[in-house]
């Protein structure tokens, strides 16, 4: 719906009421084409070119606050947000908060020993290396502590890796992974 429409648009059409109650609809379900992650960080212009450098981004835009970054496809894909400080000026992390993002790669295996490799030439933070069954995953973090993970899939079906994620509990087991 475009915004001029909302004027012509009766925003009461169809609330039920006693006399008439609402239809039964099936459930709707958002179709995501794709995504992009916001992060508070301490400060989105001295994290900007760890994402530049690290993951190849291109800043998009800047404003006093944050600073969008693009892989390319996109106008942004991660939003670097100004994080304010707490009362005695920290920084600090809850126990509550975002786990990973995971990156998904283009390329196979050799491609994610590639990025491994440049990630410890880089000496950014390795976390782990795992096989999750369905994919190799290499997780790192930024210079904030966010958590990211490059991932190659190696079962392509969608089906074949539903029921593999399902019959062993979606594993993480850690893998030796030689950086190339």
């Amino acid at each position: 719906m475009n915004p001029q429409d909302l004027n012509r648009h009766d925003l009461h059409a169809g609330v039920p009421t006693a006399e008439d109650p609402a239809p039964v609809r099936p459930a709707l379900t958002p179709r995501i084409r794709r995504t992009l992650i916001a992060l508070f960080v301490k400060d989105p212009y001295a994290s900007a070119p760890w994402y530049e450098d690290v993951l190849g981004m291109q800043v998009t835009a800047r404003g006093p606050q944050w600073v969008f970054l693009s892989f390319g496809r996109k106008h942004h894909d991660i939003a670097l947000i100004r994080a304010e400080p707490d009362a005695a000026g920290a920084h600090t992390r809850g126990t509550i908060n975002l786990q990973h993002y995971g990156l998904e790669i283009e390329g196979d295996v050799d491609e994610l020993r590639r990025l491994y490799g440049m990630l410890l030439a880089k000496n950014v933070p390795v976390v782990k290396t795992t096989d999750h069954a369905v994919g190799l995953g290499v997780y790192f973090t930024d210079p904030d502590g966010h958590r990211f993970e490059f991932f190659c899939e190696t079962v392509h079906d969608e089906a074949e890796g539903r029921r593999i994620l399902g019959e062993l509990g979606a594993p993480s087991t850690p893998i030796a992974l030689r950086p190339l």
